[in-house]
């Protein structure tokens, strides 16, 4: 599949998606640019995925707060703003946002988390979410759950 060139301005986008208090905004998915994905992420205070690794490269670049990274098991590091963290795929990881919360752009080498984000949007109550169902999502997206 060839991609085609695309604009997208704010009123042209999605709305974003609560993903278990994170709110995710699709930038560009890999449907539309025929391969890599990029995302804008906003997280409160304390928010941030379980310890996991998926089939695709992923990195952040932090615009605003700060945010703490564990990737392959490694001591927490902090990564403030214009911070690049690059995390290839099948490495495990983890994040959560510092005080005050922030946001990040993140970018992925392949079609795959915009499909995870929206269903787990469609799926989970950001309030109160069901674990096991998370899990199953995850799984059913090429997810795997690290220690």
């Amino acid at each position: 599949m060839h991609a085609q060139a695309f604009f997208t301005d704010v009123a042209e986008r999605g709305r974003p998606l609560n993903v278990v208090g994170e709110h995710i905004t699709v930038l560009a998915s890999g449907a539309t640019t025929g391969s890599y994905e990029v995302f804008l992420q906003e997280g409160p205070e304390g928010s941030g995925p379980i310890p996991h690794s998926h089939p695709w490269d992923e990195s952040f670049f932090v615009t605003c707060g700060e945010v703490d990274f564990s990737v392959d098991g490694s001591a927490l590091r902090a990564a403030g703003i214009g911070d690049l963290v690059h995390i290839p795929a099948g490495t495990p990881h983890w994040f959560r946002w510092r005080q005050g919360g922030g946001a990040m752009l993140s970018m992925t080498s392949r079609l795959g988390a915009s499909r995870l984000f929206a269903d787990i949007d469609r799926e989970i109550a950001p309030d109160k979410p069901d674990v096991e169902t998370l899990i199953a999502i995850g799984l059913r997206n090429g997810l795997t759950l690290a220690n």
